[in-house]
């Protein structure tokens, strides 16, 4: 059977994956994702909701139907079932609206906060490319050009003999407002959480320009990564693939020392 292009499709609350890349949950879900050309999948707890297969839609979870945003999610992969997946720009963005409410909802006042950080609101890319996986063999999903550099850069590092491993891309803004619930939940206030996390719609990670980069042996997001040759390595020859440290000592985002996190920006 023919798969899908390595490429996310992506909606305001359902993400459409190619066949052959999620992991098989259950024996219902491997018989499905066996066949799949694309997966439904929900972005606020990664649940797979349906698989296109040759033979039809195959609905994976009860009252398919009723799953906020399956028609705009339906229409898309109507698209790309149809060869005409080219009919979203490779750079273009999803709409932010909703996102202040929800941030409302946590306590967070979007104008304070950009004021007092100097970030903006990110928006989620349309679409995003395969840049290989990640160090827990995860998809990594990047935007097309970061996806690019990031593989040069990859390739680079190796024929020098450093290992860089990914530790993850793009991350949707229900993942992020997902963090903050389960710490709120945990009894962390918000200004204690915004100390170590970006507020949901900030994060340079929605953008799919942003990654988190380790190497082996190495504790992932850990300030200990500067002290590795891989650091030393990417403080040389990042900036020549487009690459720069977002959070280095003292930012005036007031966001802590991230070593670890590199942001592409189209040159």
């Amino acid at each position: 059977m023919r798969r899908s292009p390595a490429l996310l499709i992506n909606t305001a609350d359902i993400e459409l994956w190619p066949g052959g890349v999620l992991r098989a949950r259950g024996n219902a879900d491997a018989r499905a994702l066996a066949q799949a050309r694309w997966v439904l999948r929900r972005k606020r707890d990664g649940r797979y909701l349906a698989a296109a297969t040759a033979h039809g839609l195959l609905p994976l979870v009860p009252r398919l139907m009723r799953e906020p945003g399956i028609e705009a999610a339906l229409d898309v992969l109507d698209l790309a079932l149809h060869g005409t997946q080219r009919a979203h720009a490779a750079d273009a963005l999803l709409p932010l609206s909703g996102l202040q409410q929800r941030l409302q909802q946590l306590g967070i006042d979007a104008d304070r906060y950009e004021r007092a950080t100097g970030l903006t609101l990110e928006a989620e890319p349309a679409r995003l490319a395969l840049a290989g996986f990640d160090r827990y063999r995860r998809p990594l999903w990047l935007l097309r050009g970061a996806a690019q550099a990031w593989q040069r850069m990859h390739a680079h590092a190796a024929r020098e003999g450093i290992v860089l491993e990914a530790i993850s891309g793009y991350r949707s803004h229900d993942y992020q407002l997902g963090i903050f619930a389960r710490k709120r939940a945990r009894g962390l206030a918000i200004t204690d959480i915004l100390q170590v996390n970006a507020a949901p719609g900030y994060s340079e990670h929605h953008s799919g320009r942003a990654l988190d980069i380790s190497c082996p042996g190495e504790p992932p997001a850990e300030e200990s990564f500067e002290s590795t040759p891989a650091f030393a390595w990417l403080m040389r020859h990042a900036g020549a693939h487009g690459f720069r440290l977002s959070y280095p000592r003292d930012n005036p985002h007031g966001i802590v020392y991230e070593p670890w996190h590199w942001c592409w920006q189209a040159r």
